[in-house]
């Protein structure tokens, strides 16, 4: 994994960690567990070119409805 060094935002040195992010696409949400370098003073979150496409591939998958092979997590509603 290649990541930044320094947060892009404030400057402050990253700490590689696990993360999961949540990805959206059309009605569908996904969550995805990756590396990524986090800021521990901004919260800023910096990933790699190829988690960034892998994020890029599910929400195009989610918006397409092309979940089938995804794990429910459960629902989700809004009022």
């Amino acid at each position: 994994m290649s990541l930044l060094t320094k947060c892009p935002v404030c400057g402050t040195e990253l700490s590689v960690e696990a993360v999961e992010k949540l990805l959206r696409g059309g009605r569908h949400m996904a969550t995805i567990k990756v590396q990524a370098g986090v800021c521990h003073k901004c919260g800023e979150m910096v990933f790699d070119a190829d988690t960034v496409e892998r994020f890029e591939v599910l929400r195009k998958r989610l918006k397409n409805d092309e979940v089938a092979d995804l794990t429910p997590l459960g629902n989700a509603y809004s009022a």
